[in-house]
């Protein structure tokens, strides 16, 4: 699969421990996912960024997203008619998308350590050495975004830690 290059994914703080998202240079429009909750460190779609990048899966959200995927929620920036090609991305991509969602998950379990063992967890989804990627780049997004004071926004390029 080819790389795409995706300039601009922002994360805008908004009050009440709310995000909203805007993804800008990639195929197909520019979108938005208006105010979303962010969750207990860090909004659910930065991680999915961060962890993306760091085990370099590139058929994931974002990889999806860059190839003019729309999901659920997202809105044209600038209103215009409606562009069904996105959906024709996820019906093309939408097993390769769910594989890096339980991926990102197990990452995210693992960096705040939660049970990753035992009833209910399955087996592991990523090797022995991929936490040691991944956890590090967690912490420093879950940093950079605590310090984006409300209104502010964190501006990331597709496939990098910045």
């Amino acid at each position: 699969m080819p790389t795409v290059r995706r300039d601009g994914e922002s994360f805008r703080k908004l009050p009440e421990n709310q995000h909203e998202i805007v993804l800008r240079d990639r195929k197909g429009p520019d979108v938005r996912l208006p105010a979303q909750p962010v969750g207990p460190t860090m909004p659910h779609d930065l991680m999915h960024a961060v962890v993306e990048t760091a085990l370099g899966i590139e058929d994931g959200f974002w990889g999806a997203t860059a190839r003019g995927a729309t999901f659920q929620g997202f809105l044209l920036v600038t209103p215009g008619r409606h562009r069904r090609s996105g959906l024709k991305v996820l019906r093309r991509d939408g097993d390769a998308v769910l594989a890096a969602e339980l991926r990102v998950n197990w990452a995210y379990r693992v960096w705040r350590g939660l049970p990753t063992e035992g009833r209910g967890a399955g087996p592991a989804l990523l090797t022995a050495y991929e936490p040691a990627r991944t956890g590090p780049r967690l912490d420093a997004a879950a940093a950079r975004w605590a310090a984006v004071p409300e209104g502010g926004a964190l501006v990331r390029r597709w496939g990098t830690d910045r």
